[in-house]
């Protein structure tokens, strides 16, 4: 689980005191730092970045993936670090925390981004859910590969799942996707990958 600090502290303070080469978010203020991430955890988060990247370099789009920006909803004192976040870097002169707090709070930035359910799974669909949402993040991929969630979001018997939220009309519409499905994805409409490639990487057998 994750381990919460228990000061309230804004934005700028958090990102003040954040230590460098250490994982931690901001949640309404409280202070939380991220558990090391398992090894299945970090081959399919490099493998989902390395397909995404290989698919904006075919694409040629001006999209990269940084390795440590953070997430900022402009309504509240929160500050997310996401398992792949990917940036557009064109509009990244828009954005006024970039140059100094590498800080994206513009859905314009963030053409995706895609969380890896671990332990603390309420926040992937929950919390984070409500405020990529708010934020107007076009798409949101939710991946859980040890089938964690509630059985309302992944179903029952549980099974391993991955989420892809669009954005409608400010609202997300939720498609799931398991085994030998192909992920849809309105971003790379052409991405050729299964959640089973997805989870495979992770050594998840389905």
């Amino acid at each position: 689980m994750t381990q919460a600090l228990p000061k309230i502290v804004t934005f700028e303070e958090f990102i003040n005191w954040k230590p460098e080469n250490e994982r931690y978010e901001l949640h309404n203020g409280t202070i939380v730092k991220m558990p090391q991430p398992v090894g299945d955890h970090e081959e399919l988060t490099g493998f989902l970045a390395f397909e995404l990247t290989r698919e904006c370099i075919r694409l040629n789009l001006p999209y990269f993936i940084p390795k440590t920006a953070l997430v900022k909803p402009p309504a509240n004192e929160s500050g997310y670090s996401p398992d792949v976040l990917l940036l557009n870097r064109p509009n990244l002169i828009n954005e006024p925390l970039w140059k100094k707090e590498s800080t994206v709070i513009q859905p314009a930035s963030i053409p995706i981004i895609v969380e890896v359910v671990s332990t603390n799974w309420r926040d992937d669909y929950l919390k984070k859910y409500a405020d990529y949402e708010e934020i107007g993040i076009p798409e949101y991929w939710i991946i859980d590969y040890s089938a964690l969630g509630g059985r309302e979001f992944i179903g029952k018997p549980k099974q391993p799942t991955i989420l892809v939220c669009s954005l409608d009309e400010g609202e997300y519409q939720v498609s799931k996707f398991r085994d030998k499905d192909h992920i849809q994805s309105p971003t790379f409409p052409e991405l050729n990958l299964t959640a089973q490639q997805i989870f495979q990487a992770g050594n998840i057998s389905t």
